[in-house]
């Protein structure tokens, strides 16, 4: 694309031109939104002219620079026909800071073209990050996948659809879905109703997945058939499970004698997938955890995966990355004492 780089009263310019063959409406977002996240994240103002746009920064040219890239970035990504949304503007951002081009990844890593499996709406359902691409291919190749990451990164919502797929492909015979009934803050004892009631809530969003990939009618007929398992971890022991899917999820919250117990629970023609988030961690103080053990007992087991998941590849809300960011940021400065015992 075409550009025009001058400096002038100490000042730095760039001009990208704009035809009609982009949507301006969805280049410059709600409000003009997209530019205005654009001017705050480099310190630069972004002028609108008939003929294009005209970036405007200080002495330094590193803000216009990346101000202009971001912009080439989300250009050519409306010429391709994807949908620019606000998830897709913050992930060509933050692999822009890394140095990294959205389009040339994306063309390599051909996201447009890997499907994991089709909603009960018929709505394709693919990764949104490279990372969540390379998270996809491990679970197809590998027996055993943990997938760690933080909160937004699609580690359970991935391994739901993907255990669907699996089921419908009739790759396996059941989907078990399980995971540890650990209080955060909570206990359980004072929560009211039987003890399904009372674990229920913690279920929750492995429901919430199932019914958004399969539909609630479905999902919960093939719960009544036991086609499908969603249950606490505890419920797992003794079990052996053949020809099934199994997903572990909220792994940082096992002991390692519960990890242990679940994954010897593995049985022929069964694939099994761990998530975690090890910097969300509720066991009682002193209580190590099963997954962060697992990380290091495991890490040469030959067909056992891991898969890391980073900010980068979360898909939430764009303040949900700056959460993160921030906790890292004061935890590395602010480390918890038992991590400094």
């Amino acid at each position: 694309m075409e550009m025009n780089t001058l400096r002038m009263d100490n000042n730095t310019f760039e001009t990208i031109p704009l035809d009609d063959s982009v949507d301006r409406r969805e280049l410059f977002g709600g409000m003009d939104q997209n530019l205005r996240n654009i001017e705050e994240m480099f310190g630069v103002t972004i002028i609108q002219r008939s003929d294009g746009l005209l970036i405007k920064g200080g002495q330094s040219d590193t803000g216009v620079e990346h101000a202009a890239a971001i912009l080439r970035e989300m250009i050519e990504t409306i010429r391709k026909g994807e949908v620019l949304d606000q998830q897709k503007v913050g992930y060509i951002t933050d692999l822009e800071e890394n140095g990294i081009s959205y389009n040339r990844q994306t063309e390599d890593a051909k996201l447009d073209r890997e499907i994991i499996c089709f909603t009960h709406d018929g709505k394709p359902l693919r990764p949104k990050t490279i990372g969540q691409r390379d998270y996809v291919r491990m679970i197809r190749n590998r027996d055993i996948v943990f997938g760690i990451g933080p909160a937004g990164t699609g580690k359970t919502y991935i391994a739901v659809a993907m255990a669907v797929q699996a089921f419908k492909n009739k790759d396996v015979q059941k989907i078990i879905l399980a995971r540890p009934a650990v209080e955060a803050g909570e206990r359980l004892g004072f929560l009211p109703g039987d003890l399904q009631e009372k674990v229920d809530p913690y279920l929750r969003p492995l429901y919430d997945a199932l019914y958004d990939v399969l539909g609630r009618e479905s999902a919960l007929r093939l719960k009544e058939k036991e086609v499908i398992e969603v249950v606490p971890l505890a419920y797992m022991r003794g079990r052996t499970l053949d020809n099934s899917f199994i997903i572990l999820d909220e792994a940082q919250n096992t002991t390692p004698e519960q990890m242990k117990m679940f994954l010897t629970r593995m049985g022929f023609g069964s694939k099994v997938v761990v998530t975690g988030d090890i910097t969300q961690i509720d066991l009682p103080r002193g209580k190590r955890s099963g997954l962060v053990e697992a990380r290091k007992v495991l890490r040469d087991v030959d067909d056992i995966g891991f898969c890391y998941l980073k900010e980068v590849d979360v898909v939430r809300h764009q303040l949900v990355k700056k959460v993160i960011s921030a906790y890292d940021k004061y935890y590395r400065a602010h480390p918890p004492k038992d991590e400094e015992e």
